[in-house]
């Protein structure tokens, strides 16, 4: 069984525990003999995590007062954190006060900061399904699970078409689950959609994501390119997971330093990491794309000697790039409002 290393001990975020293969054994019933948590309900704030007049400290403690791009927004979408082996349940209660607590000091002050400055940031608490439907044999029982976390996030999507956009470009941003979720989400809506327009850019990052996985939302591969989606799974470099075949082979891999179509690019280029004392430490990594697969050097940051004993760098698939991710994503929603603009004009 591969080691499971807090966020608190790695990169400060709660690791994401993608470890495929892991014999752990979970406490496991029928989805029928639980009770299912109750709905979030849109309408009210509580049942977001960050909304635009809404930023907790958490956020804040990472960038400041955010500057927001005007006539842009951003709909994050959280990984798994619902990972207790002795737990029962199949989905997250969103009004569990550890619950909202673990998501706002994990993924919210680790990974949603990254957009923060890009547009109005949106991160809907959901019931996300326990981890266990990753890993056999418990992976048929939790079907139902899945559906309900993803009812949720459709249920959010809507209200905030419904309330919020206003026409605003749209920034779909994602992680591990969420990122599963977010797939689906851009083929309901975007996919050959007329929101396909509003569409910034999909962050699809930490799943594979197949290169003909939508019909006209398209990998990109340049640093301004709108409408389309970029995607990336880190491991050690020179190592692949004994499941490579199953969960990466032939996904997109996007060089989320060079933006472009480079295959390796060195530190120098780097941008930097957000580390667990909320410092960003650039010029700390470098890559690799290989099939399906992004391999990063042993990032330069305190506890190096540690991190290099890690093979899955899943849990840090944001981390590692996060001023690098923030400052793309600011160049795509600058160049998506200036394309607007334009065919507005004509």
């Amino acid at each position: 069984m591969k080691i499971k290393i807090s966020l608190t001990t790695l990169l400060g975020l709660m690791i994401l525990p993608f470890f495929y293969g892991c014999k752990t054994t979970y406490s496991s019933v029928a989805f029928e003999e639980v009770t299912t948590p109750q709905a979030p309900h849109y309408r009210e704030p509580q049942s977001w995590a960050v909304l635009p007049d809404h930023y907790p400290e958490e956020l804040r403690s990472v960038v400041g007062t955010p500057d927001p791009i005007e006539g842009v927004d951003v709909f994050f979408l959280y990984p798994t954190l619902l990972t207790d082996s002795k737990e029962k349940a199949w989905n997250a209660d969103v009004y569990n006060s550890e619950t909202r607590k673990q998501v706002l000091a994990s993924t919210v002050q680790y990974q949603a900061s990254a957009w923060a400055n890009s547009g109005r940031l949106f991160v809907p608490f959901y019931r996300q399904t326990h981890y266990r439907v990753f890993v056999p044999p418990y992976d048929q029982k939790g079907k139902p699970a899945w559906e309900i976390a993803y009812s949720d996030i459709k249920a959010a999507f809507q209200y905030y078409l419904q309330h919020h956009n206003s026409g605003n470009g749209i920034i779909i941003a994602s992680h591990s689950q969420g990122s599963m979720h977010a797939k689906r989400l851009v083929k309901e809506f975007f996919d050959n959609k007329p929101l396909q327009k509003q569409l910034v850019a999909a962050y699809l990052i930490g799943t594979k994501v197949a290169p003909d996985e939508f019909k006209t939302v398209l990998p990109m591969e340049t640093p301004e390119s709108t409408g389309g989606f970029v995607s990336w799974n880190t491991y050690k470099k020179n190592k692949l997971p004994k499941d490579f075949d199953k969960w990466y082979k032939g996904g997109v891999t996007t060089n989320p330093i060079s933006w472009d179509a480079s295959k390796a690019t060195a530190e120098t280029e780097h941008k930097g990491v957000l580390y667990r004392n909320l410092k960003v430490y650039p010029q700390s990594v470098s890559v690799e794309k290989t099939n399906g697969m992004l391999w990063s050097s042993v990032p330069k940051v305190p506890a190096r000697l540690f991190l290099s004993f890690v093979k899955s760098y899943h849990f840090a698939d944001i981390n590692l790039f996060w001023k690098d991710i923030s400052l793309n994503s600011q160049l795509r929603a600058k160049t998506w409002l200036m394309q607007n603009r334009t065919a507005n004009v004509e």
